[in-house]
């Protein structure tokens, strides 16, 4: 069984996303937490094995929760997808930096999160920090699949 902390301001994310995990066979929703702050904290009572993180909060942001979680003195840190409206925000990339395993569109179909997210945990790698143009070429998906993070200018063509 997965277990799975949510992270977001936003009540209604929240609760939508905890409530299509928790019918996912093998998912396990430990809690929510309205901001960053309550995250670490989350972690520490907790230890899920996957953390379900906004970057935009307020208080402390996703990206400085996902770095102090990082931090803990846990035997196993866990997995950290964000969540995001924009598949190519500088947000992400920074999230990526501090610790994060790969990302999630708010505007995904509703069967993805359990299926493409957490529960396999199918994503992309994200952008070469050199930056690359070829090799992200390589790592783009097929035409239509919007799940996970390769960034650079070849998503931004893509049909």
């Amino acid at each position: 069984m997965i277990s799975v902390l949510v992270v977001d301001d936003q009540a209604m994310v929240r609760q939508g996303f905890a409530a299509l995990l928790a019918a996912q066979d093998g998912i396990e929703v430990l809690g929510d937490a309205a901001n960053g702050a309550e995250a670490v904290r989350a972690v520490q009572r907790r230890t899920p094995d996957v953390v379900l993180m906004d970057v935009r909060m307020p208080e402390m942001d996703g990206i400085e929760a996902i770095r102090r979680i990082m931090a803990l003195p846990l035997a196993v840190h866990p997995k950290v997808l964000v969540l995001t409206t924009f598949d190519l925000d500088d947000y992400v990339y920074e999230a990526l930096r501090a610790g994060a395993s790969g990302f999630l569109l708010k505007d995904a179909r509703a069967e993805e999160p359990g299926a493409g997210g957490a529960r396999r945990g199918r994503r992309r790698r994200p952008a070469r920090p050199d930056g690359d143009p070829a090799a992200d070429r390589r790592a783009r998906p097929a035409p239509g699949r919007r799940h996970g993070a390769t960034g650079g200018a070849a998503d931004a063509d893509a049909p």
